[in-house]
């Protein structure tokens, strides 16, 4: 079964919320240890910090972060939080295999902030987020591998740009079962709430940029 994302405007705010009913991140990554790789790194074993610095690659299971620096923090179950940042032309990167298929949910921003606690990765500044055919962009992006879902809007940090900025929220949702043939005579008729508007794709979306060889 494809992944389909159901789109809803929320009212008054340039944002846009996406519910990946078959994305989900991989399962077996959540029980994975972290494994990361860089030219240099500062531990503060007190406030339980390391700072991973240079070519930084940053690996869970299937999940992948790449960036120029990771500040990991350690909670007292345990549990990490990442914080990566790239350089002013090499943003960081995000990819996770989809649980079950042969697919990967992609992204990138200025700043991505992973909590593996929460299993929720937020993607700050020039943020784009992909999975399948379908892909987002916006200033912010909250992707919550646990519920499913992502979060956009045209400003930062969740809020809504300022009039006259021009920034919006911009999304490219393919459309789904196109191959399939009419359905039969005696199918049950599809439930309203199944029913997605068309979205018209948008001309100035770049194409992703390509992921660096490793």
């Amino acid at each position: 079964m494809r992944t389909f994302f159901r789109l809803a405007v929320i009212a008054g705010i340039a944002g846009v919320m996406l519910a990946a009913a078959v994305a989900r991140a991989e399962k077996a990554d959540r029980d994975k240890p972290v494994n990361i790789e860089a030219d240099r790194v500062s531990v503060d074993d007190v406030q339980k910090v390391q700072t991973f610095e240079g070519n930084v690659q940053l690996v869970k299971g299937t999940l992948i972060i790449r960036a120029e620096r990771i500040v990991v923090t350690q909670d007292d179950d345990g549990y990490q939080r990442g914080v990566a940042t790239g350089t002013a032309s090499v943003p960081p990167r995000f990819r996770q295999k989809r649980e079950g298929l042969d697919d990967y949910i992609e992204g990138e921003g200025e700043r991505i902030e992973h909590d593996a606690k929460a299993e929720k990765t937020e993607f700050f500044n020039r943020a784009w987020v992909k999975s399948g055919l379908d892909e987002v962009r916006g200033q912010f992006i909250s992707y919550d591998a646990l519920t499913e879902k992502y979060f956009v809007t045209s400003g930062p940090n969740g809020t809504r740009a300022l009039p006259g900025s021009g920034e919006r929220v911009r999304a490219v949702i393919q459309p789904k079962n196109k191959d399939a043939g009419a359905a039969s005579p005696s199918a049950p008729p599809r439930p309203a709430a199944a029913m997605v508007p068309a979205l018209k794709g948008a001309p100035n979306i770049a194409s992703p940029r390509q992921e660096t060889a490793q």
